[in-house]
């Protein structure tokens, strides 16, 4: 993962001088330590934990909104949202073996490509959900025109775009991620040519991914809760939680990486404190990609009543009555707004 950054060259490992003719040079074997430290153990649990969660319940989510489900908007939003959470967890194993081998034996390409997946997860995860949270918006201020103009075809347009710009910026991992062999262990890190491209590169992505976003929903959920409060359509809000758990779940996970990057940039010399936040903030990235598909189960409609029903029951559920809630505000929006042009 990319929290290795160019730690790596510097880590500290544990090796065994092996019994060679006294002519030739010393050669040195690497031995893991990682399950001799407690950081380490703990990071382990955590990432298997993200794996199994992750690649299971997003599958189960592709296969519910892609093959069990009527396709609309609203499930084509989240099964392109699933599969990149997918996608993301099921690379996961390579940084798995990584960690307790403490040494990358994956080559170069899988060194690049690992790293361009974690990073076209977030961003494409965040830039579908500005694109949900603008069709949410629209939906509720121009609910005529989205009837008539929300189609499948043009959500799938607009899913393509956004993972297309999603691919466009992750391509510095693919740049920048290099590999390197000290001493018998091979490390996966950033190979950045000047400090300057390290900073266009953390801070690009910190407003692309995050800064950009999270003003752009943000206006829209304020336009959203004034155009409810003003047509007192408060219940009319409930299709709006399970969105509004996502978003808040992505910036809870992806923050504290963040900032972590960007106190990088300002170390001189880089502390323990330092790359500890680091390793740990990654791996609380990373578990959002196991949250989407939990926030489908609890946040579709009253537990109690869901929990007595099938975990396939409860993902469809939730996806289906956000679509059918949505349809329902649309079709009375619409209504309204017809019986007002006929009093113009």
């Amino acid at each position: 993962m990319d929290y290795l950054d160019d730690y790596d060259s510097t880590a500290v490992y544990n090796y065994t001088e092996e019994t060679i003719p006294w002519h030739e040079e010393p050669v040195f074997k690497h031995r893991s330590t990682c399950f001799s430290g407690v950081l380490c153990v703990l990071l382990l649990v955590v990432s298997v934990l993200i794996f199994l969660l992750g690649f299971f319940g997003n599958g189960l989510v592709i296969w519910i909104a892609g093959f069990k489900m009527k396709r609309t908007v609203n499930t084509s939003w989240y099964l392109s949202l699933a599969v990149s959470d997918f996608v993301f967890c099921a690379f996961l194993p390579f940084n798995i073996v990584s960690m307790v081998m403490e040494d990358w034996i994956f080559g170069v390409f899988l060194c690049k490509f690992a790293s361009w997946v974690m990073f076209l997860n977030m961003f494409s995860s965040i830039f579908l959900l500005v694109v949900i949270s603008v069709d949410r918006c629209v939906s509720v201020v121009f609910p005529v025109w989205a009837q008539n103009q929300r189609t499948v075809k043009k959500a799938w347009v607009v899913i393509v775009l956004a993972w297309v710009l999603a691919m466009v910026l992750s391509v510095p991992s693919i740049v920048y991620r290099d590999i390197n062999t000290h001493l018998g262990a091979t490390t996966c890190f950033n190979k950045y040519p000047l400090y300057r491209t390290q900073q266009i590169v953390a801070l690009s992505r910190f407003l692309a991914g995050f800064v950009v976003p999270l003003v752009i929903i943000f206006t829209c959920y304020s336009i959203i809760m004034s155009k409810l409060r003003n047509n007192r359509m408060n219940k009319s809000s409930k299709p709006f939680k399970v969105m509004t758990a996502l978003v808040a779940a992505f910036f809870t996970c992806w923050l504290p990486y963040h900032v972590f990057v960007l106190l990088e940039l300002d170390e001189k010399h880089h502390s323990s404190a330092l790359k500890a936040g680091l390793q740990i903030s990654t791996y609380v990235a990373s578990a959002n990609s196991f949250l989407n598909p939990v926030l489908y189960v609890f946040m579709g409609s009253d537990f109690k009543k869901k929990f007595r029903s099938s975990v396939l029951s409860k993902m469809a559920n939730a996806m289906a009555e956000e679509a059918r809630t949505t349809s329902r505000y649309l079709s009375r929006s619409s209504s309204m707004d017809a019986r007002a042009s006929t009093h113009i």
